[in-house]
Order: C-alpha cells, then structure tokens, then sequence
C-alpha cells in the first residue's frame, strides 16, 4: 500500500482524520505537509508518503522495523502487506499471532502437513478413524489398516481427510490434494474454497499456493474466520495465550514454547 499526493480514497480519509484536516478523501498538500512533519518527528524518512512502515506506526501503533532480524526476511516481507490489508492491526494482535504461527510452522519453517505417520503414530493422532479400543472384532481389523497405511503420506492423506471439510470419497484424492498447507495449516477443499474467495486467487486448481505464496496470509484468515483477533484483544495474560492454543490445537499442545514466543514478540513490540 503507497498513498502519497493525489490518492484517494477511505485510507487518505483515515489520515485526514487522525490529522484533524478536512475530510475529502483526496491525498492533498495540506495533508502532504502533515505527514511529512510527522514523519521527520518519528525517525522516519520525511517525503510525504505513506507506505507500510508509516502506517503501522501511525494508524496502528506498530513499529515494524523492530521485528527486523527477529523472523526471517520472507515472513517479515508478508507481515509489512498483511498489517495493512488484514485485521493483523495492533502490537497485541501481531505478537499472539506470530507466537502461535512460529509455534505451528517450526519456527516459519513447515508448509505442508507431515502425513509420514508410523502405525503407532496414526492411531493416535486420528484416534477417531483408528479407534482401536471399539471392541474386539473390529480392533484386528483397524490395526491391519494402520499397517498398511504406514509411511504412506497420500494414502493416510486421503483416508483420514476423507468426506469432511468438503472433501470426497477416499478415492477421489481430496484429502491429499487438499492437506494442511500454510503456517497455521489450511486443511480441506471447502476451507481452501472459502480461502480462494477471501484472496481472490483460485487455491482450489492450484492448492500449493497456500504453501509457497500464502503461507501467512491463510493464516491470517483462519484467524479471521474463527474470530480469534476478539480473544487476542483480550491482552498480555497468559490465560489469553492458553484460550489461543485451546482454539487452534484443541488442546494445549506446545503451550510452554507458545507462551515464550509470545512473550518475545510481545516484549519486542511494545
């Protein structure tokens, strides 16, 4: 986002009001002249344009440089885009949402779900389609499942991901096609549809896009989608980090590591 003389708008209305200048809507000198004082009182380059870094600063009260050197520079790219496009828009919002995307994604460094699953391992983490402890004629016959879908990734894939979230039969490869993707991972068909339309790019014929070029951004819309920007307002508590973790994982998976990364971004930004 670049506003500078001559844009227009609901964001150039935004600055006027901030400014307490006239509201037309319309990027003018006079607003030129206050953004450019602004800028020179903040440390920032004085040329009268808003770009991402004044802005966050500005309307969001977010110093971005701060976060420089501390993700790495392909994330800290897509978070300059997202806290002007997205409700990633105050210092509380960003530093739960990075914890919990760092926390999710390695450290900003898994993609794509890993399905490379043991036996043991695929009974307990689909515990609801390997239940072993259903009764005795049928725990033979799940157990031999788990074998032979062990360390088959798209075969697990399809099996478990099967007829949820939209998705079709076994045989229709849905589950593979559409398996967790981004940093806080985008799992089945109508969720990557739902996505598309959110992004305005179709993910559904080309789903590796939430991987390679939406990573962060589909991140941001699962938080949008389950209304977890209300419960990050709720501030710095580390019950706000436990009822996060609740909603993403669905238990506490992890919450030692989630609460030292929040407290890291949290201390950086404020």
């Amino acid at each position: 986002m670049i506003l500078s003389l001559g844009s227009t708008g609901n964001k150039v209305h935004q600055l006027q009001t901030i400014f307490k200048l006239t509201t037309t809507g319309k990027f003018d000198l006079a607003l030129e002249t206050k953004v450019k004082e602004w800028q020179a009182k903040n440390g920032l380059v004085s040329d009268g344009i808003v770009g991402p870094f004044t802005w966050n600063k500005l309307v969001n009260g977010v110093n971005l440089s701060k976060l420089k050197g501390s993700i790495p520079d392909y994330v800290f790219s897509q978070i300059i885009e997202l806290t002007t496009t997205s409700q990633v828009n105050s210092k509380i919002r960003l530093a739960h949402f990075l914890s919990q995307c760092a926390h999710e994604s390695g450290n900003f460094s898994v993609v794509f779900e890993n399905l490379n699953y043991s036996a043991d391992g695929l009974a307990i983490t689909f515990k609801s389609d390997f239940d072993l402890n259903r009764n005795k004629i049928l725990e033979a016959t799940e157990l031999l499942k788990t074998r032979q879908l062990a360390r088959k990734p798209e075969a697990i894939a399809n099996f478990v991901y099967a007829n949820q979230n939209g998705n079709g039969s076994e045989l229709s490869g849905d589950g593979w096609a559409f398996r967790g993707r981004g940093y806080i991972q985008l799992t089945g068909r109508a969720n990557y549809l739902k996505f598309s339309k959110f992004i305005g790019e179709d993910c559904i014929k080309e789903p590796d896009l939430v991987a390679t070029k939406y990573p962060l951004a589909s991140a941001a819309f699962f938080f949008t989608s389950n209304k977890l920007w209300d419960i990050c307002d709720l501030g710095s508590d580390s019950q706000v980090v436990v009822r996060l973790t609740r909603r993403i994982n669905g238990g506490q998976n992890g919450l030692a590591d989630r609460l030292q990364k929040f407290n890291y971004f949290w201390k950086l930004l404020a």
